[in-house]
């Protein structure tokens, strides 16, 4: 088998996932209890990050420490990429140091090229295209909470972003409905909407996209590197607010998730992030665990 690599949901089948999130719920029970597992010792994790963080690497820099391993951060201008260096040259120069990277970048088709160049894993951190390991928290905590996420229906509320494109791979890997309700000039991408369509629904009406919905989810509207469109997009957005009445029309026992910043009054009511069928703050703490089972599962897989 080749060198197995974590760009996209697209890069497990259902069953590998399934093993991912089972396996992460096992490591955060383990975590409770004190009980270490050491599958990184003696191992080294290279975190190429060329947009800011927070969820994302302290995740991955505990995750890499909890399993006895070792995390070296080059941020936004801590490496040579910052002046020019190719992709290709500083894979190559990583890959012979350490045992796998973890990329944070913007055009997607920059980690497709650290990953091409590299001799160790190349884990997705996010891309301006897709955020997977967002969603393997997002999936390890819908199942934590109501069980198997087969057959059900989930609302995507907002930009069609990069969340939104990790949602749509997961609702065609899993087999469940995902519903997106977005203005027409924010929808997600067209070809991945033709792959996922037996599983996407696409509307610009909010109300039609929750209606019996058991998980509803938001993102911020104006992501990094948008900054400046934030009053166009606030305005294009503002009847996709998740607020109490919307989520009225979500199945009773709905959960509420956002991976992350939020912003208050905007994307969501204070009411809804902060009430009872919210799990954003569990959602983020299972950054933590699903992804210490992903690095788990691919330098298994690599070895």
């Amino acid at each position: 088998m080749g060198l197995r690599h974590f760009l996209s949901l697209n890069d497990l089948s259902a069953a590998e996932l399934k093993r991912i999130i089972d396996r992460a719920m096992v490591l955060k029970s383990d975590r409770q209890i004190r009980k270490l597992c050491d599958v990184m010792k003696g191992r080294v994790a290279v975190l190429v990050f060329e947009k800011n963080s927070t969820r994302t690497r302290i995740s991955f820099e505990c995750g890499i420490t909890q399993l006895g391993g070792n995390a070296v951060f080059m941020g936004p201008t801590e490496s040579h990429l910052s002046r020019g260096e190719s992709i290709e040259d500083t894979a190559q120069v990583i890959s012979r140091m350490a045992d796998l990277v973890v990329m944070r970048t913007g055009a997607h088709e920059r980690i497709e090229n650290m990953a091409n160049s590299a001799l160790v894993p190349v884990i997705n951190g996010l891309t301006d295209f897709n955020h997977p390991c967002q969603l393997l928290a997002d999936l390890q905590t819908y199942i934590e909470y109501r069980g198997d996420i087969k057959g059900i229906t989930a609302a995507w509320l907002g930009d069609g972003n990069n969340v939104c494109h990790s949602w749509m791979n997961a609702a065609r890997i899993l087999d469940f409905q995902l519903n997106i309700a977005t203005p027409p000039g924010f929808r997600p991408n067209q070809s991945l909407s033709e792959l996922c369509r037996s599983n996407v629904m696409i509307t610009d009406d909010p109300f039609l996209a929750v209606k019996n919905a058991q998980v509803v989810i938001t993102d911020t509207w104006a992501s990094m590197g948008q900054e400046n469109e934030r009053l166009e997009r606030n305005m294009a957005f503002k009847p996709y607010c998740v607020d109490s009445s919307l989520m009225q029309y979500a199945h009773k026992n709905a959960l509420f998730m956002h991976c992350l910043p939020a912003y208050r009054g905007q994307e969501v009511t204070t009411e809804v992030i902060d009430g009872p069928q919210s799990v954003v703050f569990p959602e983020a703490e299972n950054r933590l665990h699903a992804q210490k089972a992903l690095m788990e599962f691919l330098l298994h897989v690599n070895d």
